[in-house]
């Protein structure tokens, strides 16, 4: 079992989220640190509340550590064009020194949305969308002027320079485990899969879905690495935290990305943890 750190930008400081990525990048242990992409806060969070753009944090972070893998858990895709978020991240690839991993999601939350005058297509469309935002992602990051022509997206011998440092792209991580069409997309595009907060059962039979979709195109589910958010609650402490780990590890999980709640942004906190996982 590999582990990383999630730390939503809600809720919290830029001074905080600075403590809590360094801190993880000087522990070996963590491969990996995240956040999130939305405009206001979630999970139960008052809406009015800070939130801080994911990915302008995402690059300021990037360049203040020097180790541990970066990404972005996940991106919703309709919140930009997809040549658009392509070259923000071929960007942060460069500013990272080629430590990206590149999340992305369909998008799901409606209320965001319509504040922000965002449309979030019906879930057909939705998803049409995300896979044809793919193919633009993955098309600009690798080739050297790239054209696409799709029912939702067109483009017309365009360039995305400089290239990711990543070769050919940054790993690409998408979140979600809708068995229709979010694990056909991550057997069709994905190097890495994340499942949010599941149990070692449903983390199994979503598996055997994947495999299925990947046996339908010919590819090896064990090229997928299968990953899984673990909220940390302080209230049980990081032993629980190890337990529920080891018992998703048993199912399958390869990766798990550790949660932390906006109360716990702090050093000690993932020293502590750092420290019963090990």
């Amino acid at each position: 079992m590999r582990y990383g750190i999630k730390t939503s930008p809600q809720m919290t400081t830029w001074d905080a989220m600075v403590e809590v990525w360094r801190a993880a990048d000087g522990i070996d242990l963590f491969e990996s640190a995240w956040n999130f992409d939305h405009f206001e806060p979630i999970l139960g969070q008052p809406r009015n509340g800070p939130c801080m753009e994911g990915w302008t944090t995402l690059a300021g972070l990037a360049a203040l550590t020097s180790r541990i893998r970066i990404g972005c858990m996940v991106t919703g895709m309709p919140y930009r064009h997809p040549a658009v978020l392509a070259n923000m991240a071929a960007s942060v690839d460069q500013i990272s020194d080629g430590r990206l991993e590149l999340g992305l999601g369909a998008g799901w939350n409606q209320q965001e949305a319509d504040a922000y005058g965002i449309e979030l297509a019906p879930l057909k469309e939705r998803f049409d969308r995300f896979d044809e935002g793919c193919e633009v992602i993955v098309g600009l990051l690798t080739e050297p002027q790239f054209s696409f022509s799709g029912r939702h997206f067109t483009i017309t011998d365009a360039y995305c320079e400089p290239k990711p440092v990543q070769s050919p792209h940054p790993p690409i991580t998408i979140g979600g485990d809708g068995p229709t069409r979010t694990l056909r997309a991550v057997a069709r595009y994905a190097q890495r899969w994340n499942t949010p907060f599941t149990s070692p059962e449903i983390l199994r039979e979503k598996q055997e879905v994947l495999a299925g979709h990947c046996a339908d195109i010919g590819r090896d589910p064990s090229e997928i690495t299968i990953t899984a958010q673990v909220i940390f609650d302080p209230d049980q402490g990081p032993a629980a935290l190890a337990e529920s780990c080891a018992e998703l590890a048993e199912a399958g999980c390869e990766v798990a990305v550790v949660y932390l709640p906006e109360t716990v942004h702090r050093a000690e906190v993932v020293e502590s943890i750092a420290a019963a996982l090990s």
